[in-house]
């Protein structure tokens, strides 16, 4: 069962949003789509590079190096099946938000 780690104040985070947090031995961007919460390993399996400095359009992010596109909800590259980059649950509790500290089950 994971560990979950406060990061912000739900308040302080509006659609829009993006950022990232070291929780636990992951750095996990948060992201705020249209008032959904998604969470992702911060590093695009292409080449590493930041998903939280990316594009966020609707539930899509688009990673700011190379342009390679992930549906928030599933972490799957948007042209293909081939890369996946890592989810993490988002709870919210008493207007706080909290991330766990392991990736969920593929």
């Amino acid at each position: 069962m994971p560990e979950f780690v406060r990061v912000a104040d739900l308040a302080t985070f509006p659609p829009g949003s993006a950022r990232a947090f070291v929780v636990g031995r992951y750095e996990v961007a948060l992201f705020n789509a249209e008032g959904e919460l998604y969470a992702l390993e911060n590093a695009c399996p292409h080449q590493g590079g930041p998903i939280a400095d990316g594009f966020l359009e609707a539930r899509t992010i688009t990673c700011p190096w190379h342009a390679w596109c992930f549906d928030l909800r599933t972490g799957t590259l948007t042209l293909g099946d081939y890369a996946t980059i890592p989810r993490f649950e988002v709870r919210v509790d008493d207007g706080a938000i909290y991330l766990a500290t392991e990736p969920l089950p593929e």
